[in-house]
C-alpha cells in the first residue's frame, strides 16, 4: 500500500539502538500507526523479512501493543492506550500547563482546570483556583462527565466518533440543563466550527465554563484546557468574551510541547 509506506517515511526513521528486536517493534507501531493495516502494508513499510514480521506481530498482538480487527487490519492496541494516559498524567504535561493555568486564573479572575480523558470521563490533572470569593472549585484527581459542561463537549467534538456516539446514545441528563439528542449535536458543531465551547449550568447548577482543546504535536487531542465560575459571571452570552484567553492558553501549551 503506497499510502501507508508513505506515510511511515514521511514520520521518520526509527533511531537504531544496540537493543535490535526493540527497534524493529518500533519500526512496526510507527508503521500502523501510519496507516499500515495488512501484512503486506506492514512488510512493506518496515521492510522486515516475513519470518521477522509474522513472529513481531504476534508477539506485539499477545502484549496488547496491536490488535487486529477482522475486515480493518491492524490498529495500536489498547495497552499503549493505556500508557499514554499514565503518560500524560506525569509531570511532562502537568508542569509545561501548571504556570499557563496559574496566568489565565490571574487575568480572567475565575478558576482554570486542565482536564485528560479517562474511557468515558475525565479527569483534572491540573488547575488554578480563583482568588474570588464566589468561584468555581475542581480539584486535582476529579473524575467529570463527558456529557455534560464545556470541557466535555471538547472532548466529544474532537474525539474520536464512535466513542462520541456511544457516549451520546448512554446519556442521561444530569441537571435539567444539560443538553441531549439534536441540541447537543449543535453544539458539538458549533465548537468543531469556533474551537471552543461554553457551557452555563449543565454539570452542576450556577456554574458555567468555557474549554477549548490541546492538541498533541502529531494532530490527535491531547487534553482540554477549561475556564470555570459562576454563572452569573460565565454564562450563556457572556462566555464568548473568556473564549480568546482560553483559546490563546490551548496554543501556549500546545506551544510547550512542541506542537
Amino acid at each position: 500500500m503506497v499510502a501507508a509506506s508513505t506515510a511511515h517515511r514521511a514520520r521518520g526513521a526509527v533511531p537504531h539502538t544496540e537493543v535490535g528486536v526493540l527497534d524493529r517493534a518500533m519500526e512496526i507501531i510507527q508503521a500502523v500507526e501510519g496507516g499500515a493495516r495488512t501484512f503486506t502494508d506492514v512488510r512493506e513499510a518496515t521492510g522486515l523479512p516475513r519470518s521477522t514480521a509474522h513472529r513481531l506481530l504476534r508477539s506485539m498482538e499477545a502484549h496488547g501493543l496491536l490488535t487486529f480487527v477482522g475486515g480493518h487490519g491492524y490498529r495500536l492496541g489498547t495497552r499503549l492506550l493505556n500508557l499514554s494516559r499514565t503518560a500524560v498524567r506525569e509531570l511532562p504535561l502537568r508542569d509545561l500547563a501548571q504556570p499557563i493555568l496559574d496566568r489565565l486564573a490571574r487575568t480572567t479572575g475565575e478558576s482554570a482546570q486542565l482536564y485528560v480523558r479517562d474511557a468515558d470521563r475525565r479527569l483534572c490533572i491540573a488547575a488554578a483556583q480563583s482568588d474570588s470569593e464566589l468561584r468555581a472549585i475542581v480539584e486535582v484527581g476529579a473524575a467529570l462527565p463527558l456529557t455534560a459542561g464545556s470541557a466535555g463537549k471538547v472532548f466529544l467534538a474532537f474525539g474520536a466518533p464512535t466513542l462520541t456516539s456511544q457516549l451520546l446514545a448512554e446519556a442521561t441528563p444530569i441537571t435539567p440543563r444539560t443538553p441531549t439528542g439534536e441540541q447537543l449535536d449543535r453544539q458539538l458543531a458549533a465548537a468543531r466550527r469556533f474551537g471552543w465551547a461554553s457551557s452555563a449550568g449543565e454539570r452542576e447548577p450556577g456554574v458555567g465554563s468555557v474549554s477549548a482543546p490541546i492538541f498533541e504535536p502529531l494532530g490527535a487531542l491531547l487534553a482540554v484546557v477549561s475556564l470555570s465560575g459562576p454563572e452569573q459571571r460565565i454564562g450563556r452570552i457572556s462566555a464568548k468574551r473568556y473564549s480568546p484567553a482560553v483559546l490563546e492558553a490551548a496554543k501556549e501549551i500546545e506551544g510547550a510541547l512542541g506542537a
